[in-house]
């Protein structure tokens, strides 16, 4: 806003100038002359040149009331005096009777108005000039900065359809005016840019950072603005290419850091972690480049690179609890269990609230067997998260039922099945997605149990619960399947088909039924009407998945290892493609280095799941080494108790390194839960193959015994 030049210093000699002017006519007068000196006539003709006009009198009065508005303005605001913000304004008022269209003088009241929270004045006259002076810049400035004010002061500026118009689409016009009377400020544009990004509009928006950016090409605010347009409307490769046409010589730490926002945006880890290394190198002390950069480093398994970040992170802000939990993470990776433990903890001493502290601590405690800390901890947790009412926002549910979720993981993995129901039934009892999971909880902890009369009740009750819920009856109808109802079963999920996207859920979940059937063609014909409705790369990746489940049960290894492969180029990090591919290979005896590869991925991704330390286990008792297999095996039967497999394969290790006894005991633990199995759970062969192991066993250790003169009894 332009200033008159008192506002800014009001000299002595221009004061005293404007006293002089002011002197009355008659002071002036009663200098004339003695006699002796001119004549009357003469004196009457200097008067008439020297006394001022009355315009120039009024001007200067009115220069006058202004000098003393602009101090006391001045005094108001540098000395805290606010009584004298009155005194300002009314002796702008007086300027103002003396030289009433002064854009100028109405300007300065205007905008004292303004800074003093008299909105309403300070707009009634910046629009009384504008009817006399439509093109007075200061007035359209000084109203936008008005209807700026209110757009942060109230969401409802926002809105477009406010019945009273809005603080937004007001701004916008005065700075589209602004613009227009003044094409070549940058700042105004950039402002009127930033108000069309908030109307949503970003082509409007783009053509004035453009703009902008054509009058000071490298201008830091222009380029970071216009990038961060289009990366909002979803054009990435346009804001980098914004940046990137600024040289990187003359890019700024801003500009690095934005660019390497949107290489991580577009999944381009490696030019995200150059962009980034940049930003660092410009300002090394930044942390928030520093945390983004480490963030890169491991999401490109750079591990050591990322440790080493996050290592100066924590060193550099000894209360960054984050930077810990990173740490704890990257160890967890390396298989540093002990340490990442010891790691979180310190997390958690930081910020005992905090969920994910708490979340890995109870992870790593889990991942080392530690079950009845792990239970504690996550307890704790949900503790934590409850709220008497029983009333959550979504995110609230969100977090709450991860923990339920792990807790009663935990108590499955100590066999206390009663537990781990009851703690389903507290995520039944928040309702909506959270029952869903609960229910599918208890059926899937009873299925565990092999109590399958309980998980046909359950699954039951959560229908009868949500009966419009189509997750709940195919979950109902997959017991029924699996119970010797298989026709009731599969009418039960053809009933919920209705032609639409959501059928794919339905020809997958009958397919899956088909498949423990052992009804392959049947199975895949659902699995081919299931693939056009395959929109998104998670839903063919989850059907590639289940073609190659069905390939392999039919011994057809070659399409099965195909569509497996197809499912990990989609998504390689799919921890449950990673495993059963590599189970697959190791059983088979082939390619086991790239089986453990692969394997080793699945477990480093779920280091708590059973099933993945027993394909660990057993592919190193594939390559023969023993003792790791061992470590796993053992480790896996721990977690998975009910799992027959996870038996024979230990009892198989005992066999080979000559412990017979043991063996027997895993067999004989394996053909007992063989037996409480369901159909579906059980490869032909795979009974009868422990059965004669076991007679073999047994056998074997009756004629020790009878040599030794010893009854048999178990080791």
């Amino acid at each position: 806003m332009k200033k008159l030049q008192s506002r800014l210093s009001v000299s002595p000699l221009l004061y005293a100038a404007a006293s002089i002017l002011l002197l009355p006519a008659a002071a002036l007068c009663a200098q004339a002359p003695a006699q002796g000196g001119p004549s009357n006539t003469a004196s009457a003709s200097t008067d008439a040149a020297t006394t001022p006009s009355p315009e120039t009198t009024e001007r200067a009065q009115a220069y006058y009331h202004a000098a003393l508005a602009g101090m006391y303005e001045d005094d108001a605001i540098s000395e805290g005096r606010p009584d004298e913000v009155n005194q300002a304004i009314e002796q702008y008022k007086l300027a103002l009777n003396d030289d009433p269209g002064s854009p100028e003088l109405n300007d300065e009241l205007a905008d004292l108005y303004f800074r003093v929270g008299r909105i309403h004045d300070a707009e009634s006259m910046a629009r009384n000039l504008l009817k006399t002076s439509p093109d007075d810049v200061d007035a359209h400035r000084l109203l936008g900065r008005i209807y700026l004010r209110q757009l942060g002061e109230s969401q409802n500026g926002v809105s477009s359809t406010s019945s009273s118009g809005n603080a937004l689409d007001q701004a916008i016009a005065e700075f589209e005016k602004i613009v227009a009377l003044q094409p070549r400020s940058v700042e105004d544009r950039m402002v009127l840019g930033q108000l069309y990004t908030v109307k949503h509009e970003p082509d409007k928006a783009a053509a004035e950072f453009k703009s902008a950016q054509a009058i000071e090409p490298d201008s830091e605010d222009v380029v970071l603005n216009l990038a961060r347009v289009y990366a909002e409307n979803g054009n990435l490769q346009q804001a980098v290419n914004v940046i990137m046409a600024v040289p990187e010589g003359d890019r700024t730490a801003k500009m690095e850091f934005t660019l390497g926002a949107a290489y991580d945006q577009m999944k381009d880890t490696k030019d995200a972690i150059a962009a980034y290394q940049r930003a660092a190198d410009l300002e090394p002390e930044d942390l928030q480049t520093l945390d983004a950069l480490a963030q890169a480093l491991l999401t490109d398994d750079q591990l050591e690179a990322a440790l080493k970040q996050y290592q100066e992170l924590a060193e550099a802000d000894p209360e960054n609890g984050e930077a810990l939990v990173h740490i704890a993470e990257i160890q967890r990776r390396q298989g540093k269990y002990e340490d990442a433990l010891a790691t979180i903890r310190k997390a958690v001493k930081l910020d005992p609230n905090s969920l994910e502290a708490g979340y890995n601590e109870g992870m790593l405690e889990d991942v080392l067997g530690h079950f009845d800390d792990a239970a504690q901890t996550y307890q704790n947790m949900v503790d934590l998260t409850s709220h008497a009412n029983g009333a959550y926002t979504a995110e609230e549910k969100n977090n709450r039922g991860i923990f339920l979720g792990r807790l009663a993981g935990v108590y499955l993995e100590q066999n206390k099945i009663d537990q781990a129901v009851a703690t389903y039934q507290k995520l039944i009892d928040m309702g909506d997605d959270s029952a869903v999971q609960g229910y599918q909880g208890e059926v899937d902890a009873y299925r565990e149990a092999k109590q399958f009369d309980k998980a046909l009740d359950v699954a039951q009750k959560a229908v009868a619960a949500n009966p419009k819920n189509r997750d709940m009856k195919l979950m109902l109808a997959g017991e029924l399947a699996d119970q010797g109802q298989p026709d009731q079963a599969l009418t039960m999920a053809r009933g919920l088909l209705d032609n639409s996207s959501d059928d794919r859920t339905v020809y997958e979940a009958m397919g899956q039924m088909d498949v423990r059937l052992r009804r392959w063609k049947d199975a895949e014909e659902a699995f081919n009407k299931a693939e056009p409705l395959c929109t998104k790369k998670e839903d063919r990746t989850y059907l590639l998945f289940l073609r190659g489940e069905l390939a392999d049960r039919q011994k057809h290894i070659d399409a099965a290892e195909q569509y497996f492969r197809q499912a990990l180029a989609l998504d390689p990090q799919n921890a449950m493609t990673l495993n059963y591919l590599g189970y697959m290979l190791a059983d088979k005896g082939v390619k086991l280095p790239e089986a453990l590869k692969l394997i080793r991925q699945a477990v480093d991704l779920e280091p708590m799941n059973g099933a993945y330390l027993d394909s660990l286990g057993w592919v190193y008792f594939k390559m023969g080494q023993y003792d790791l297999a061992e470590d796993n095996l053992r480790s896996a039967v721990a977690r998975d108790q009910t799992d027959p497999t996870v038996h024979m394969h230990l009892g198989d290790l005992y066999e080979k390194t000559g412990r017979i006894r043991l063996a027997a005991a895993q067999w004989q633990l394996s053909l007992a839960e063989f037996a409480k199995s369901s159909p579906g759970d059980i490869e032909p062969g795979d009974v009868s193959k422990v059965q004669k192991k076991l007679e073999s066993a047994r056998v074997k250790l009756a004629k020790e015994d009878n040599a030794l003169g010893q009854p048999n009894k178990p080791e």
